[in-house]
């Protein structure tokens, strides 16, 4: 158990998130304050998160899981490197009705060791940062 919470830690390190970890899952947290977002004209506060479970004690792989958001223009990208780190792409939706400015939730999941999951992960958001500082 402590091996995992140090896990949990490391991987959300990796990620730039807040860590938990609760009946053996691992969830990072990262929050997205520069996207000043409303629902109904109220202040939303836009998060992501990304998670591991289920680890095999052998290969060390296990189910890792994300949930992130994005506004529209981020999505393509996004996607585009999140598959080039072979992860799979299993939801593209939108969860709210009158958001501003509109939010793309994102589903990702593999099988993987976590830290690789994460690596991968912070790859794929580090290509968002970089499109929207060399604009």
């Amino acid at each position: 158990m402590a091996n995992n919470r140090a896990l949990c830690e490391q991987f959300s390190s990796i990620i730039g998130g807040q860590p938990s970890f609760a009946g053996g899952k691992c969830v990072s947290t990262i929050s997205r304050n520069q996207i000043k977002a409303f629902i109904l004209g109220k202040k939303f506060r836009v998060t992501s998160s990304f998670s591991f479970e289920s680890i095999n004690r052998k290969t060390g792989r296990g189910l890792c899981l994300g949930r992130a958001a994005f506004l529209q223009k981020e999505v393509n990208r996004f996607i585009s490197a999140i598959k080039k780190q072979g992860i799979k792409v299993t939801s593209v939706r939108n969860e709210w009705l009158f958001d501003q400015p509109r939010l793309i939730y994102i589903n990702i999941e593999a099988v993987d060791q976590p830290l690789a999951f994460a690596r991968k992960v912070r790859r794929a958001l580090d290509e968002i940062k970089t499109s929207r500082s060399s604009k």
